[in-house]
């Protein structure tokens, strides 16, 4: 097949096209521009860290900060689909305001034109040297944050190969009249310039990739500046279908905020398009004497600067008109996981950070499971122990889910400071499991209690809440140490924690008096023992916690 595939070859001007070597550098150009992209990405995030998760989380109060945060973070990571996914994601879990995640999706538009601007340099000859440069970093250094470093150079050395590799392989097809039939009717045909582009993008799911590549066509002469700029907007339309697949199966929030991203789009294309004299125009005055890959470049950029300097005054009324369309149904009682998304795991330090919100709301659950065990013991409502025993099983599940999700994580790469986080992370979720385990214990204590009509003294009474109080304590603190990086919350768990040890020596030394004195009976001796065990338990998995909190930088 492929031998017959060489031999297809078309007279053209006198030239001889070679089928074979055009298919063959175009998609081992394209997989190098790539892989180039993809490395000098995972590197750049791996220099960042988790500042990224920060960044989200922190400063996106308003649209405004959303933007500049979307420019940021698409910058570090190379691709406006990530960010869109990542902000997706963060609305999904209830992270981030509807109006925050349009703040972020219009700011990723603009950061991903920083692509389209290295492609405009050209510096393909260059490219093997910053290839040799970036593996030097890689291979000759030690140290991890110049290995970083050079991964980002060695992609980016790597991005440039692709390009030339594909540049060289699509030059023939200048010489066949097919195709320079068809770039004619595109410079003619706006709207089919940018179906063209629209489903290429589609069918590429990077945006990116398919700007370079119109970039190198025209490097190459094959298509011009006018004819390149429907293409280029039609680029725009197709990178949303990655935010509307990733929407699929989310919550209605996350819904809003893809149709937000096509909405975009889409209305800035068509502008742009019936725009398209002007647009020309005012690249050339502001680019005529640069080459023509930075032109395109440019326009990305206007483009994208553009349509958001249009939509940002007007994010409340996007915000209401995607409510509108998409409107909240009936909420379901969430049973799994809530923050975790496979597909946050291409930006492993941003799937931690959800990973650690999993792990604080299965700790969070685990201590209502404590809670509504407490209000059992002492209302015997069987309704509360119903609501306990289910929330157990919520966090069963946690515990497999989370577990499975780290080690995802752990398999699509995290710094070294980030990796042992990670690692003393999925102790603290066993500690987490063992609590609601305890809890459960409480519940069927308690059970045994009622179906056997155990009595217990008013001082074992009083004991007993006292220190079921003292155990919801200490693990109410140990989860928001563990929520907030708080020190002296941790802190506090650990003087809590030596508190129940102290409790619970006291309290069976106070409870084996009153059996010997027949003050309790046998029954309940064995009950209020178990009890005070489970939760003094409770506190040494609370103490656990707090202790890697004190320990995280």
């Amino acid at each position: 097949m492929i031998r017959d595939l060489k031999y297809m070859t078309v007279a053209a001007g006198g030239f001889r096209v070679d089928w074979q070597e055009i298919l063959f550098k175009f998609i081992g150009g394209l997989g190098i521009f790539l892989f180039g992209i993809k490395y000098m990405s995972d590197g750049l995030q791996k220099t960042a860290g988790d500042k990224m998760r920060g960044l989200l989380a922190k400063y996106t109060s308003n649209p405004v900060l959303g933007v500049l945060v979307g420019i940021v973070v698409t910058i570090l990571i190379q691709t406006s689909t990530g960010t869109t996914v990542m902000a997706i994601g963060l609305i999904s879990a209830g992270l981030m305001t509807l109006r925050q995640g349009i703040g972020v999706i219009l700011g990723a538009n603009i950061g991903t034109t920083l692509t389209a601007f290295i492609v405009g340099i050209k510096i393909e000859e260059y490219a093997l040297p910053i290839i040799g440069v970036g593996a030097f970093l890689l291979f000759f250094i030690n140290k991890k944050k110049v290995q970083y470093i050079g991964q980002v150079v060695f992609g980016f050395g790597t991005l440039f190969l692709g390009l030339s590799t594909m540049g060289g392989g699509l030059k023939p097809l200048r010489t066949l009249p097919e195709f320079t039939n068809f770039i004619v009717d595109l410079s003619h045909s706006p709207v089919l310039g940018v179906i063209v582009g629209t489903v290429f993008t589609m069918i590429v799911q990077s945006s990116s990739a398919t700007i370079g590549i119109l970039q190198t066509i025209a490097d190459e002469g094959m298509i011009s500046l006018r004819g390149a700029l429907p293409v280029l907007f039609g680029d725009n339309i197709g990178t949303t279908i990655t935010a509307v697949l990733a929407s699929i199966g989310a919550s209605v929030a996350a819904k809003r905020a893809a149709l937000v991203h096509v909405i975009f789009n889409v209305i800035g294309t068509i502008l742009f398009v019936l725009a398209l004299d002007l647009v020309y125009a005012l690249i050339m005055w502001i680019g005529g004497d640069v080459n023509i890959r930075m032109q395109i470049a440019y326009a990305h950029g206007i483009f994208n600067v553009t349509n958001t300097l249009i939509f940002l005054p007007f994010v409340s009324v996007l915000a209401w008109i995607v409510t509108k369309l998409v409107p909240m149904k009936e909420q379901e009682l969430e049973f799994g996981p809530k923050y975790l998304d496979d597909r946050m795991l291409a930006t492993p330090s941003v799937a931690l950070g959800q990973a650690q919100h999993e792990i604080v709301r299965m700790g969070n659950l685990a201590r209502e499971t404590l809670e509504d065990a407490t209000d059992y013991f002492f209302k015997r409502d069987a309704k509360t122990a119903a609501l306990a025993l289910k929330k157990e099983q919520l966090v069963n599940e946690l515990d497999r889910k989370i577990t499975d999700y780290m080690a995802k994580i752990h398999q699509n790469g995290l710094p070294a400071t980030e990796s042992e986080k990670a690692n003393a992370l999925m102790h603290t979720i066993n500690d987490i499991e063992r609590i609601g385990d305890h809890a459960e214990n409480i519940v069927e204590l308690t059970d045994f209690t009622i179906n056997n009509k155990v009595e217990f003294s008013k001082d074992a009474e009083r004991e007993l809440r006292t220190m079921l109080e003292a155990a919801d304590h200490v693990v109410s603190r140990a989860l928001y140490a563990l929520e907030h990086n708080d020190k002296a919350a941790a802190k506090d768990a650990l003087e809590g924690e030596a508190e129940l040890d102290r409790m619970e020596m006291e309290y069976r030394t106070a409870h084996i008096q009153r059996l010997n004195q027949n003050l309790c009976t046998g029954n309940s001796g064995a009950i209020f023992l178990d009890i005070i065990s489970n939760l003094e338990r409770i506190g040494d998995h609370s103490k656990n916690i707090a202790e890697f909190v004190l320990k995280m930088e």
